[in-house]
């Protein structure tokens, strides 16, 4: 598999999740992208769920997971690199397809009584994916940090680490906030600016045999 095949599979992974996590709400009348989850946009009441969830964050998920699995072949050795993005491939490429495939129950509430299995097992992955994803994107981002010529990709790296881990840190105090729509889709987009960033990078390598 070629970088830019590899570059192009990680583009359109995420760029699969930012579609579905537009449109979704867009199906819903009064849905609030301030107050509510991406993940109540295909809850298992919602008429339209099962086209957000098979066409959008199952296939989304596994374009993410080939590219993560494939990232560390074209950045210098590192055990950080390569346990950095083996862990966005669990947690954030299979998280997201575990998650598509179970959907929370209507509004996705985080009290687990009286929760179906469905939602549990969709509210632990969720939480499984935020604590861990910064983690992995800060270790890749510390393993570039003395690589030449990839300062550029470690300071978005630990940015973005720092800033989705940050205001997981605010989800996470207050759930029920007002305003975890606008949380959540912060904590998103940094994992796409770092994932879309680590693709590009990753599309303009030129391998040392090639030079």
């Amino acid at each position: 598999m070629n970088n830019k095949l590899v570059a192009y599979i990680g583009i359109l992974g995420v760029s699969l999740f930012a579609i579905a996590a537009i449109v979704g709400p867009l199906l819903i009348d009064d849905y609030s992208v301030v107050s509510q989850y991406i993940s109540e946009s295909f809850a298992s009441d919602t008429a339209y769920g099962w086209y957000l969830q098979y066409f959008g964050y199952v296939p989304s998920g596994i374009l993410i997971t080939i590219f993560c699995f494939r990232a560390p072949n074209y950045f210098p050795s590192s055990k950080l690199i390569v346990s950095g993005f083996f862990g966005l491939a669990l947690f954030y490429g299979l998280g997201s397809v575990l998650v598509g495939f179970f959907p929370c129950d209507a509004g996705c509430p985080t009290d687990v009584i009286d929760s179906s299995l469905s939602q549990l097992i969709h509210n632990a992955m969720g939480s499984l994916t935020y604590i861990f994803l910064p983690i992995c994107i800060f270790g890749v981002g510390v393993g570039l940090k003395k690589m030449e010529g990839y300062y550029r990709l470690s300071q978005i790296a630990m940015a973005t680490a720092i800033i989705s881990g940050i205001f997981i840190f605010i989800l996470f105090s207050n759930p029920e906030s007002d305003y975890r729509g606008v949380l959540q889709r912060v904590i998103e987009t940094s994992f796409i600016i770092w994932i879309i960033s680590s693709a590009l990078t990753i599309k303009n390598y030129v391998s040392v045999t090639s030079k």
